[in-house]
């Protein structure tokens, strides 16, 4: 399989992590997004989006959007399950990504932060607004958090994949933390682990 990623892309780092969980091996490929390489016709033809991940399988068929590769490779790899198979612990580990997933990450991506700058904010700004929704999406997350070692209960889930890569673009933008024990507890069990930290940016950056 091959991992078309890049090294600081959440949606990528949420992949790098499953795939290490669950013990698959990849070739990786970096789509360098500040070169705007997403935007090439060889990738655009692979995901018509311009985003990474890009999941290619051992078949050629490629799987696009972070959640759908974690849904495709619990399916494919089972163990360890990231999504829950019982109805009411599923719902509620995806309520959790999606908080990431839909409503806090897609605020402070690249092609948001480009269209500020080209809307005439300026840098200060644009750190300002990342924060604010990256601390409006925690809000919500710490609340929503229990008492276990993880989001995902006992062992790390779906939603700690998603909590972990949004803490490391949290602390990139200096958001204060001080609001969300909770969070920071489970992140740092999280990153702890081999399989987290061995999808951290800085140990998958290009040389």
């Amino acid at each position: 399989m091959i991992l078309y990623d890049y090294f600081r892309s959440s949606a990528s780092y949420r992949v790098r992590i499953a795939l290490n969980l669950k013990g698959v091996a990849v070739e990786r490929r970096d789509v360098m997004l500040l070169e705007n390489q997403q935007r090439s016709p060889e990738h655009l033809a692979r995901n018509p989006q311009g985003f990474v991940p890009a999941l290619e399988a051992d078949d050629g068929h490629v799987i696009t959007q972070s959640l759908a590769i974690l849904d495709w490779l619990d399916a494919r790899y089972p163990e360890p399950r990231l999504i829950p198979a019982d109805p009411d612990a599923r719902a509620a580990a995806l309520a959790r990504a999606l908080v990431i997933a839909a409503d806090t990450h897609p605020l402070n991506n690249l092609r948001v932060m480009r269209r500020l700058k080209d809307m005439g904010v300026d840098e200060a700004g644009r750190n300002d607004w990342t924060r604010h929704w990256i601390a409006e999406g925690f809000t919500a997350l710490e609340a929503m958090a229990g008492e276990s070692p993880f989001l995902g209960g006992d062992a790390p889930g779906v939603a700690d994949l998603f909590l972990v890569p949004q803490m490391y673009n949290a602390r990139r933008f200096d958001t204060p933390l001080a609001a969300f024990p909770r969070l920071v507890a489970i992140d740092a069990a999280c990153t702890a682990l081999p399989a987290f930290a061995a999808a951290h940016p800085d140990a998958v950056a290009p040389k």
